[in-house]
């Protein structure tokens, strides 16, 4: 009789138990939904964070940053990281009739000759080739900072003979040999040529930019590294393409700012010194900020440049030029000789005779005189000169003379 009272009770207890889990689930399911939107909110206030944070530096580094400011790369390169240039000898084949003249340029038949002999025919040597689709040219070309063996680079070649073109000819397998007399890149390919010409058979002739030069596009493949101080030493020289004290100063300062001080040290006006790391990784990582460092050069020497030749004249921002007047005409003499026949009278016993009618005139422009105040600007200097009409080889003599009065503050350079 106990045992169904037994059973039900239990029963009972498995009912209440499944309940009881029931209820400790659907209370896990909201915890879970509250700790997820719990996460999501912190996670999403701290990516709003972030992106202010990315806002304001930003910001701050735009309105910082001045408005004549360059970048590090632009104004300065590293000790030893440069272009290294490369040289060879060649000849190039296949030409239409436009080669060297063998009989005036003997080294394109001994170099032909040459590289016979390497693919074992022997020409004799009684007998003169008479090439007219060869020609002997040099290689020149310019391998990167840290180019690596199988980088191909672009190569430029030049005539050395008297080939009247290279148009469809192509350069035969040539080595490159550096300053060292190492051989860096071997070279080959067709050429593309931007000139031509033409001649007739009466010597009229002509033609459109050089037609004896040509370059190939990638046609060198780099075979030698060149070694590089770049791994070298704890530090680095930045040197700047144009010396200056304050522009050096500036650098390292931004430089100092930036990593602490007694990183960076000028050695001159040319030369900043920075202590790098020595793991190659962190060193790249390292002129990758540097090198992207706004800073605002140092102001120019005041300079007048002139070019003789073309008449050029640039004139720096910082020109000034003390009081003084200026007065500069020009004068013409115009000489004229007139042929005149003198006949005598009939019957006279004259004779006649060819005689000179001279006649000398001399005109002087009436130019104004200007006067230059103390202090006075590139504008204000460029516009008195315009206003009297000068020209620039008038421009020339009027601030060679200011420059030889001591009214000019500026250096003349003349290229």
């Amino acid at each position: 009789m106990k045992k169904p009272y037994i059973n039900s009770i239990i029963n009972t207890d498995i009912i209440v138990n499944k309940k009881i889990e029931r209820e400790i689930d659907r209370e896990n399911e909201r915890n879970k939904g509250i700790r997820i939107i719990d996460t999501l909110g912190r996670t999403s206030f701290a990516m709003a964070l972030i992106i202010s944070l990315i806002i304001s530096i930003a910001i701050t580094l735009l309105l910082s940053t001045p408005a004549k400011a360059e970048r590090l790369k632009d104004m300065a390169s590293i000790a030893g990281v440069r272009n290294n240039q490369i040289v060879g000898y060649g000849l190039v084949v296949g030409l239409s009739g436009t080669g060297d003249q063998t009989s005036q340029t003997p080294f394109t038949i001994q170099t032909f000759k040459n590289m016979m002999a390497q693919f074992g025919i022997t020409v004799p040597d009684s007998v003169t080739p008479q090439l007219k689709n060869v020609a002997a040219v040099s290689i020149h070309a310019e391998i990167p900072a840290f180019g690596k063996p199988g980088q191909t680079i672009d190569i430029t070649v030049s005539s050395i003979g008297n080939a009247k073109s290279l148009r469809g000819g192509s350069l035969l397998m040539t080595p490159l040999k550096g300053a060292d007399g190492k051989i860096y890149a071997i070279a080959q390919g067709n050429l593309v040529v931007g000139g031509f010409g033409a001649e007739g058979g009466d010597g009229s002739k002509i033609q459109v930019n050089v037609p004896s030069v040509g370059r190939i596009p990638n046609g060198a493949y780099i075979e030698r590294s060149v070694p590089s101080p770049f791994s070298k030493g704890d530090n680095l020289v930045f040197n700047l393409h144009q010396s200056d004290f304050t522009t050096a100063k500036r650098v390292t300062d931004e430089i100092n700012r930036l990593l602490g001080s007694a990183v960076a040290h000028a050695m001159d006006a040319t030369s900043i010194r920075v202590s790098a790391p020595r793991d190659m990784s962190q060193r790249v990582t390292f002129l990758s900020v540097l090198e992207n460092l706004h800073i605002q050069p140092g102001e120019g020497a005041a300079k007048i440049i002139i070019n003789s030749r073309t008449g050029t004249i640039v004139i720096g921002q910082h020109v000034q030029v003390s009081p003084a007047a200026v007065s500069h005409g020009s004068l013409t003499v115009t000489i004229s000789e007139n042929l005149d026949v003198s006949q005598p009278e009939p019957f006279s016993e004259g004779e006649t005779v060819v005689t000179t009618d001279s006649n000398v005139t001399v005109e002087q422009d009436d130019n104004k005189m200007f006067l230059f105040e103390p202090g006075v600007s590139l504008d204000e200097i460029v516009r008195a000169v315009n206003q009297v009409g000068a020209a620039p080889g008038d421009l020339m003599a009027i601030l060679e003379a200011l420059k030889q009065a001591g009214a000019l503050r500026a250096e003349i350079v003349v290229i």
